[in-house]
């Protein structure tokens, strides 16, 4: 299967750290062409990507860049629509301004790039594939990131409603990434104590790596789920565990 990909051309968008390189990874391991942008040139680029700057936000640099995609590449067959995030934010006095900004990245441009993909992909024999990088945040409470999970949810929805939509030439399908261990993991969960604490919350015992996350994509866009679209995959580690179980005393040990 090392080749399975080879012919077929991907975009990540957000490949050049964290999750997306990880992605850009697994499908460079089998063969794929792969495509990345960022909004700036990275620090190490990724051996075998071909770069482009392209700011997600910019709607008429990306309806640009698309219009040569096929002069350029030849063809698309997925696109991961991997960039998002959000720094904390109290939900009582957030302005609507950072709201907007939080949708734009996370709801509004993913959504740009799929029509943009569609118009390419439809046209094309074999059609396409398209994945959306959601998160866990989009299927419960999310305190301190609300907006973020709201994007995510609305991502998460979109995904379902477009699989209808361009049914069969495109599939499109969303993953809810769990928590992942990159190389800002300690701006989230802290120093490696941090780390270490966190990952005994999920029941596969650590965090996820970037590469788990391009291995559900490398699944969800190979031939082999050609039947699947329309699907939010958890790849989480099991979970979270519940707090109450924790307070209990029938699933604490003692």
């Amino acid at each position: 299967m090392q080749h399975e990909f080879a012919g077929k051309v991907v975009f990540v968008t957000g490949g050049s750290k964290g999750a997306g390189r990880g992605i850009c990874e697994r499908f460079l391991a089998h063969g794929a062409t792969v495509v990345t942008c960022a909004r700036r040139a990275p620090e190490q680029a990724l051996p075998g990507a071909v770069f482009r700057q392209l700011d997600i936000l910019d709607f008429q640099a990306v309806s640009e860049f698309f219009a040569n995609f096929l002069r350029d590449f030849g063809r698309l067959d997925c696109l991961i629509n991997n960039v998002g995030g959000a720094p904390p934010a109290d939900a009582a006095s957030a302005s609507i301004r950072f709201s907007e900004k939080i949708l734009a990245l996370n709801l509004l441009a993913p959504i740009h790039l799929a029509q943009a993909a569609y118009q390419l992909m439809q046209r094309q024999a074999d059609g396409g594939s398209i994945i959306n990088i959601a998160s866990v945040a989009a299927l419960r409470p999310s305190p301190g990131v609300a907006v973020y999970g709201a994007a995510k949810a609305g991502l998460v929805h979109m995904t379902r409603s477009l699989a209808m939509e361009w049914a069969p030439r495109v599939r499109v399908n969303a993953i809810a990434a769990g928590l992942i261990h990159t190389e800002q993991a300690h701006l989230h969960y802290g120093d490696a104590d941090g780390i270490a604490a966190v990952a005994r919350t999920i029941p596969m015992g650590r965090l996820a790596t970037p590469a788990d996350i391009g291995e559900a994509c490398l699944m969800l866009a190979s031939p082999r789920s050609a039947y699947i679209s329309g699907v939010c995959l958890p790849v989480d580690g099991g979970g979270e565990t519940l707090a109450w179980k924790n307070a209990s005393s029938i699933y604490t040990p003692t």
